[in-house]
Order: C-alpha cells, then structure tokens, then sequence
C-alpha cells in the first residue's frame, strides 16, 4: 500500500476516534482497508493514551492466533488447533469455560473441544482439540440390555475413545469468534481502568448462513446492550446481509429507543483511490430488500423458521416508516388483511427476542402458511425486485 493510502486511513481513525456517538456500524466495500483501519485506530487510541493499548480488537489478525497442527507424521491423530503465544494468554487461565459453551452453543455446533494448558497455566492456552458431538444415548434407556459378544465390547470400547477432528473454516470462525466473545468478558483485559474504553470489531465470521447472521447480531446486542453507555463500538464489515440485520436491530428493533441517540451508520468506499467515510447515513441502505432476499430464499428452499417473523416485523416496519403510518398494522390492512390488528399482535409475539434467537425452530403449519402469506402480500402489492 502507498503512504497516500496509509494516511488516508489514519486520518479516517482519527475521525473515528472524534466521534461523538458510541456506536458506530460501517458498510466497507471490498478493498477499503477495513482491517487496516482497526490497525490504525489502535495506534491512533495508543498514541492518545501514552503508547498503552487503551480498548480491545477483533480482527483478522485475532483469527491467525490459531493455527491447525495437521500432526502429519502420525496421520492425523492428534490433530489440534495451536494458539501462537501472545499478551492475551496472560488472561486464558481467567477465561469462564461455561461462558464460552453457552456463546457457542448458540451456533447449534456439531463439535466439541478440549483446552490443553501449558504446564505453568499463566502461559495460557497451549492448544484446542475438537472432537465430534456425541449423540444423546437416551433413545435406548426402555430397552431390555441383551449380553454383549467379544466382537461387540471391542466395538463399543474403540467408539468411546475420542479421536481428535479438524472442523471447518466456518466452523473454526464461529469457535474463535465465542472464544473471544468470551474473554471480552475477562475482568482482567477489559474491567473498568483496563483495556475498557472501546471495542474494534471487523467482521466477526465472515462466512454466514441466515441463521449464523441473526446468532451473530444477536451477540454483538449483548455486547452493545452491556457497553455502549461506557465505551464506543466500532464494527466494521463487508456482508451485506449482517450489515443489514444489525443496522435494522439497532435502528428499528425491541432496544432501538435506547441506543437512537448513540448511533450512527457510515459506508467506507473507494472514490477513484482515495478511501472516504461516508455518513452518518448520507446514502440509504435499502436493509428491507435485504430482508425480504433472506426469506424469499428460505422459501425456495421450504427453510421456513420461526425467526423469520422477526425480519416479517422489521420489513412491516420499514414500509410502515415509508408510508409515514405509525403502525405496521396499516400496511397489513394495505396489502389485504382484513384482520390487520389481530395479525400484528400475532406477528409481534412470534417475533419476540426469546422466541426466535437462538434455535433454528419450525414453525407450527398455520404459521408457517402465515409467514408466507405476508410475504407474498407485499410482494403481489410493492413488487420488490430481489437480487441474488
């Protein structure tokens, strides 16, 4: 990169360092620097605070900690996830095992994983293991327990050892992202008079499915909800769809009220070689199209969910916001329910924070005929063109 470019992104983290507001979400399309202005917002922060680390980051930089031993003089066989030594490990001994199990478990993995400490524990983290989930073994309690041969107890003792497995890049991502997630919550790295004045976050897991993208927003509300009153919260990100969800949570969604006055939406672009900060919200994202793309996508492929009242409600919303009506049962009554009000509250209940966040639930039959029904209401009436 050119030292234009290098001070082009330090003068943009140093406008974000002035930001008045402590929320701060930005679309950066691909070769803007995301990464390289988390970089340069570090320094810029550090340099602010007498050369000391004064927030936290998560980056690129954070997933090339971990590194696969492959363990390819033995095939294989003790294949593991090593974490490069770092100020971090420092804080492994005081990460909350259970923490991070239930930040995981949001993501339905199909893996579990093992910690191999150093000898001396303030050494941290010397290791990961991951091994295939076991299935419950409940389904076979009823059954009368017939003798087993010696064939069957050779069987059944080699399928109790754990073989260590490599999981997949994304699944890897979703690992380190609640591994992180959960040492934010270390007392120690992020406390008050700590590393506690801002979190940098680019691109959480890069690769999402639907589900992932509302697991992953979901989180960054927890973080938000618990910090944004304190320290500012930058999150950066090239997915559109991500981009979208969270933009529309934080502007629309159940805790909108308490973040309106702390946030702010920007575009990080490349105007013929010269990066720019676009915003706050200078150039309207149209996050609806977003929305409805998702379940358009989840109908073709008979995927319906509960959670997709959830972004039913959020698009009611925007069009309601649109039409200048206050409530999302007008434009119910506009696309020709004649039962609107009756049909707002259903859509309000279903799409509820604890219904919908965590579990890739199926609708019962009448609401899934309900969700479709709505969405092809406003498709027949506003005729929404849908990119893939």
């Amino acid at each position: 990169m050119s030292k234009k470019f290098d001070k082009n992104i330090s003068d943009i983290a140093n406008k974000l360092v002035g930001l008045e507001k402590n929320i701060n979400l930005i679309y950066a399309f691909n070769g803007t620097g995301k990464t390289r202005l988390s970089v340069a917002y570090k320094n810029a922060t550090k340099t602010n605070n007498g050369g000391s680390h004064s927030g936290v980051y998560y980056n690129a930089y954070s997933e090339d900690l971990f590194n696969w031993d492959n363990d390819e003089e033995n095939n294989g066989s003790d294949i593991n996830l090593k974490l490069t030594k770092s100020n971090l490990n420092q804080y492994h001994p005081l990460l909350d095992e259970i923490n991070l199990q239930n930040k995981l478990a949001s993501y339905q993995p199909k893996f579990d994983y093992r910690f191999e400490y150093f000898e001396d524990l303030n050494d941290g983290i010397k290791c990961i293991r991951f091994y295939n989930k076991k299935e419950d073994e409940d389904d076979d309690k009823g059954d009368v327990e017939q003798p087993e041969s010696e064939e069957q107890k050779t069987e059944n003792k080699n399928e109790e050892i754990d073989i260590p497995i490599k999981i997949s890049r994304g699944e890897e991502q979703i690992f380190v992202w609640s591994f992180f997630l959960a040492l934010f919550e270390v007392e120690g790295w992020t406390g008050d008079e700590k590393q506690s004045t801002h979190f940098f976050i680019d691109d959480p897991v890069s690769s999402l499915d639907d589900h992932n993208i509302f697991v992953t927003v979901s989180s960054l509300i927890d973080l938000i909800d618990k910090h944004f009153k304190k320290r500012k919260i930058i999150i950066t990100t090239h997915h559109i769809g991500f981009f979208s969800v969270l933009a529309d949570w934080l502007t629309r969604g159940e805790k909108a009220s308490r973040y309106q006055q702390q946030v702010d939406i920007y575009k990080l672009k490349n105007n013929n070689g010269t990066i720019e900060l676009v915003g706050p919200r200078k150039e309207v994202f149209l996050y609806h199209l977003e929305l409805l793309r998702v379940i358009q996508e989840a109908k073709d492929k008979d995927q319906i969910y509960v959670y997709h009242f959830a972004l039913l409600r959020q698009i009611l919303e925007n069009i309601s916001s649109f039409l200048g009506v206050r409530n999302f049962s007008h434009v119910l009554k506009e696309i020709g329910f004649s039962n609107a009000e009756k049909l707002a509250q259903i859509v309000n209940i279903m799409a509820h924070n604890s219904v919908f966040r965590y579990k890739l639930i199926e609708p019962v039959p009448d609401n899934k005929k309900l969700i479709l029904e709505i969405f092809d209401a406003i498709q027949n009436k506003y005729k929404f063109v849908l990119h893939a």
